[in-house]
């Protein structure tokens, strides 16, 4: 009985360690898992091992690849010539579920936080720079959100691309001020992507 109590605790406590999960819906996932049936439960377990062990990030934009590339970067019939760049892959999904985007993704694996001392070091900007100087890109669209981190992050990316061959663009502010991209709903997405403008 020690043992399947010890198990149990651990379980909650693994949930209860995921942000938004408090310890009451810890434990109500936790009695859901146990009382799955077996290959329910272990399909679960051997989801999140594969997410661990064949996840990585996509060598050309940084968005979850089981390769060296990502489904997105080697569809031909995306548009070639128009690039999104995104604060995290989360963005990028709620961007696509949206479903009226076409073209490329960079991931900048972060954004820049001046009041939390988070700086433009450890983003992609090196490997975005290099993608745009190609001149394959007409137009560049800045997908970040819209506050003040967002905001911080549009500058420094587009001080970066300055002088380079192509037109920056900034997401319309259809979204509000303060929200996350993963939060908003699809209009308001389509919205921000139909009313962009020059940065």
């Amino acid at each position: 009985m020690a043992e399947k109590r010890g198990a149990i605790v651990r379980l909650v406590d693994a949930f209860a360690d995921l942000p938004g999960i408090g310890r009451r819906t810890a434990e109500r996932l936790a009695y859901h898992v146990l009382n799955m049936p077996r290959e329910h439960a272990l399909r679960f377990a051997d989801a999140i091992r594969a997410v661990k062990e064949n996840l990585r990030p996509c060598r050309t934009c940084f968005n979850l690849a089981e390769g060296d590339e990502c489904d997105i970067c080697a569809d031909p019939r995306r548009d070639q010539g128009l690039l999104c760049v995104v604060e995290q892959v989360r963005d990028l999904l709620a961007l696509e579920q949206a479903g009226n985007f076409r073209g490329l993704y960079h991931v900048l694996q972060g954004r820049v936080a001046p009041l939390e001392g988070k700086g433009a070091n450890g983003l992609t900007l090196d490997v975005l720079a290099a993608r745009v100087s190609s001149g394959k890109f007409r137009e560049v669209i800045l997908g970040t959100t819209p506050n003040v981190e967002g905001d911080a992050t549009a500058l420094v990316v587009a001080q970066r691309l300055e002088g380079m061959p192509v037109e920056l663009t900034r997401l319309a502010r259809g979204l509000t001020v303060g929200a996350s991209l993963e939060q908003a709903n699809r209009e308001m997405l389509v919205d921000a992507f139909a009313g962009r403008r020059k940065y």
